[in-house]
């Protein structure tokens, strides 16, 4: 990559050039690729960015809250309560190919809607590098890339990070001044929590997996992970009280990366573990034991699908 400075001035004028005096509306997540990618769309076109975050339901603890609070200059942010369409799509898929398409099919939906509101053109995206090279290559389907459906509503789709990793993401990040809270998050997939629920996603399982995530990156903060989170794989049998119960396993993952492209399952310490399942079982009655995922990328990939 060029200097962040000389990347910038690139990517916005880029931008200009490809939706020219027309409106276009922004993916947000919150992350930090769709956040610079907001960021420098409204350095190029300004009030005519409508920043669109779609709380699908499968998002972490206080995520909504967050963005609401962090992205609150923007003037024209929309936060559209979408949970119940996306939990209705998802209703009885079970395979994750299937699931980052009918993730992929669902954004796209909400965003025409919003584009039409907004009466905008394109599309923006905080796609990155490695996204287009795993769905390329068949690793997975990300699903704003693989994930997306064929009939796309859109003039265009612009994503001016699309050639960056992610910690060049960041050096942009900490160069447009966004918060550290921002530049220096840790990464959370596209598709959310449906790719940390093993099989069906319910409400029941997400409320788990977000529970324990937010504990997970809480209790691994001081170990400065490139990615932490908690996954929800199965059912088994525990003992809570003096009752014999079938609740959930929640795997415990947490990888050193430079790029995402590969990564190491990092080495921590008993009493943090312990630490990490004794929150977890003793905040979710639903879950019965908690494992620690020591599978490096290859051959694993860091997310469960």
């Amino acid at each position: 990559m060029v200097a962040p400075k000389e990347f910038i001035d690139e990517a916005i004028a880029e931008i200009e050039g490809q939706i020219g005096d027309a409106n276009a509306v922004i993916a947000l997540s919150g992350g930090v690729d769709s956040s610079v990618a907001a960021a420098l769309a409204y350095e190029a076109i300004g009030e005519r960015l409508t920043p669109v975050y779609v709380d699908t339901g499968l998002m972490r603890k206080g995520e909504t809250e967050g963005i609401e609070e962090t992205f609150s200059y923007m003037e024209s942010l929309r936060v559209v309560d979408a949970e119940e369409r996306f939990l209705d799509a998802l209703s009885d898929v079970t395979d994750p190919e299937e699931k980052r398409a009918v993730i992929g099919e669902a954004f796209i939906r909400e965003f025409e809607r919003e584009a039409k509101e907004a009466d905008a053109d394109y599309l923006v995206q905080g796609t990155i590098y490695p996204d287009r090279i795993e769905s390329e290559g068949g690793i997975k389907s990300h699903h704003n890339v693989g994930g997306l459906p064929e009939r796309i509503d859109f003039e265009g789709i612009v994503e001016p990070v699309r050639d960056l990793y992610k910690d060049e993401v960041r050096e942009v990040a900490r160069e447009l001044g966004l918060e550290e809270i921002v530049s220096e998050r840790m990464p959370f997939p596209g598709p959310g929590l449906a790719v940390r629920v093993v099989g069906e996603v319910t409400r029941e399982k997400l409320v788990v997996a977000r529970e324990a995530t937010h504990v997970v990156e809480d209790e691994l903060e001081e170990y400065d992970p490139w990615q932490a989170l908690a996954a929800v794989i199965g059912k088994a049998t525990g003992v809570k009280g003096d009752n014999r119960v079938h609740g959930w396993v929640v795997a415990v993952r947490s990888v050193e990366s430079r790029d995402g492209m590969t990564a190491r399952a990092q080495e921590l310490d008993w009493e943090t573990l312990q630490r990490i399942q004794s929150r977890i079982t003793g905040e979710n009655d639903n879950v019965a034991r908690v494992v620690y995922d020591v599978t490096h990328k290859p051959p694993a990939t860091i997310e469960y699908e």
